[in-house]
């Protein structure tokens, strides 16, 4: 039988009263939404799964647009684990984030979980308006404690005004691109995460590029932004140098 195929959706908009409204917030399948308590100009949504999966040959997409003037936060409950399923097919997870001008985008999703077994495509795709703001954070962990990792492909593409600021993609674990966990990419870690911090500041104040500590770096983009990666022996410590870096950014 057919994988799930699932879409779950999100729209943020000004209330007209300092605060941001949800019109949109369409649960699908496994994929549920749930609003929870957000600042005093900020929605807040959690995303809950609502059962196992990401399975072999499972489509599922998440979908937030930010309308001018609105702040949105997202989180997830908990961690998400590719599975290996009945199908030997790969399994597709893609998100689709808009942000307008004055609008503000924070995704911090808990982290992706590849098992073994597993084969797990990730996309993400973010169209950022000039003066959009962004905080997002992407973690992947290969494998769960003693278990060797599936296969995970990762793409993030990022674009402001319409201009290409970051695309780049990730394969790790069996039949990935040889290398993937060598010293010039993983060098046998096993949790691998990213941060990128999106601001209209940054143009006229870049970030400096520095080193964090032996496994991660901040980097200026050529636009509006900043991207941290790290890798980390574990999901716990790679969680910790973000974090650190992230208020790092904010201190600014």
């Amino acid at each position: 039988m057919p994988g799930v195929h699932a879409t779950a959706r999100i729209r943020a908009a000004a209330d007209g009263r300092g605060g941001t409204s949800l019109p949109v917030l369409d649960s699908d399948g496994p994929l549920a939404l749930r609003r929870t308590r957000g600042g005093a100009d900020e929605a807040r949504v959690m995303l809950v799964g609502a059962m196992s999966g990401p399975l072999g040959g499972d489509r599922f997409a998440v979908e937030a647009d930010v309308d001018t003037g609105a702040r949105l936060h997202v989180g997830s409950a908990a961690a998400t684990i590719a599975l290996p399923g009945q199908l030997k097919d790969e399994a597709h997870y893609a998100v689709r984030l808009t942000v307008a001008d004055g609008g503000e985008l924070r995704w911090l999703p808990e982290p992706l979980i590849s098992a073994k077994g597993s084969d797990l495509h990730v996309s993400t795709q973010v169209d950022l308006a000039p003066d959009a703001r962004l905080v997002l954070r992407e973690e992947q962990v290969l494998g769960r404690v003693g278990e060797e990792p599936g296969r995970l492909t990762s793409r993030l593409a990022v674009y402001v005004g319409g201009r290409a600021l970051l695309d780049q993609e990730l394969a790790c674990g069996p039949g990935a691109p040889g290398g993937w966990d060598g010293p010039a990419v993983l060098a046998g870690h096993r949790a691998v995460g990213q941060l990128l911090v999106v601001r209209p500041e940054f143009r006229d104040n870049p970030v400096a590029a520095r080193v964090l500590g032996e496994s991660a770096a901040v980097l200026p983009l050529a636009g509006p932004a900043a991207l941290v990666s790290a890798v980390a022996p574990d999901g716990l410590r790679l969680r910790r140098v973000l974090d650190e870096a992230l208020a790092a950014l904010n201190a600014r």
